[in-house]
């Protein structure tokens, strides 16, 4: 059986141009989704799923990533001086969540790219990796069950979302062979297929439990379309070889790097906390003062 899960990699190179002006001088991931940076739920996630290292594919302006989980230690000084000790606590626990790696993606060559970075410290194990932009505040379990079929398989394992019509034409697809359960048997990923010759409705989300031959894969993958290295390309290979699961899901989450879903996962993720109540008669108040 292979071996647990230990390390999950989180691609944050990207340029968020989809949220300027606010991303122009501040990271995208450090955008903030209720009381946190959208980096530190994905960060928790995995942390949930069993996972306590953590690697981080940033790029020269994004220094702010590696500063959130490191320690300050004037900052920490002037909290336990002015005896404010639950605002201590939780600055202390961002940095002892896991163990944090952090490593440049020297030219955004893409997601294939980015994940092949990581190489020298994954080395010969099984990992996941979680794309930053969705958020999944589900305690961890998609990721913890990604991580039991792999498991159990020894294959590499896709997040799977059913869509309704059309919608299919703008994502990842995969098609399959067997079905058991929630499980299916992946035989193609189609990237951004026309409704008619999409091979499924179920679309491919953010997270990944990838066995470590994907790197040699990665190796071989000729760049594409604007000189990118395509992660699908690469999980191409793999079902070729050794084959590759999906787990279907119901709840993709949110698309934290598009503005509607982004606020939309601030309202949400807001109305579950211990706030909800009050945040609930905000926006009631708030839609009756704008005619809704």
């Amino acid at each position: 059986m292979p071996a647990s899960v230990r390390t999950a990699v989180i691609p944050a190179a990207g340029l968020g141009t989809r949220l300027l002006p606010a991303t122009k001088a501040m990271p995208k991931e450090m955008l903030t989704v209720v009381d946190r940076p959208s980096i530190q739920w994905v960060v928790e996630e995995a942390i949930a799923a069993g996972i306590d290292d953590i690697v981080i594919i940033t790029s020269p302006h994004k220094k702010a990533l590696e500063d959130h989980f490191d320690r300050m230690a004037e900052l920490e000084a002037a909290l336990e001086a002015k005896g404010k000790q639950e605002m201590l606590g939780s600055v202390r626990h961002i940095t002892d969540l896991a163990t944090f790696h952090f490593t440049r993606q020297g030219a955004p060559l893409g997601l294939g790219h980015a994940v092949g970075t990581a190489a020298r410290h994954v080395r010969n194990e099984p990992f996941a990796v979680l794309l930053p932009d969705e958020l999944l505040p589900d305690g961890g379990q998609t990721l913890s069950r990604m991580i039991e079929v792999a498991e159990a398989t020894g294959e590499s394992v896709i997040s799977l979302v059913p869509v309704e019509g059309p919608e299919i034409c703008n994502y990842g697809c995969a098609g399959f062979s067997e079905r058991e359960g929630n499980v299916i048997k992946v035989d193609r990923l189609v990237e951004k297929p026309t409704f008619e010759d999409a091979p499924s409705n179920l679309r491919i989300t953010g997270r990944y439990v990838l066995t470590p031959d994907i790197f040699e894969k990665l190796e071989r993958t000729e760049p594409g379309r604007g000189g990118e290295i395509q992660l699908t390309d690469a999980m191409a290979l793999q079902i070729d070889d050794r084959g590759m699961r999906g787990l279907v899901v119901d709840d993709a989450g949110f698309d934290a790097g598009q503005k509607a879903d982004w606020l939309r996962a601030n309202v949400e993720l807001s109305l579950r906390g211990d706030d909800g109540a009050e945040v609930a008669a905000m926006l009631r108040a708030a839609l009756e003062s704008n005619g809704f």
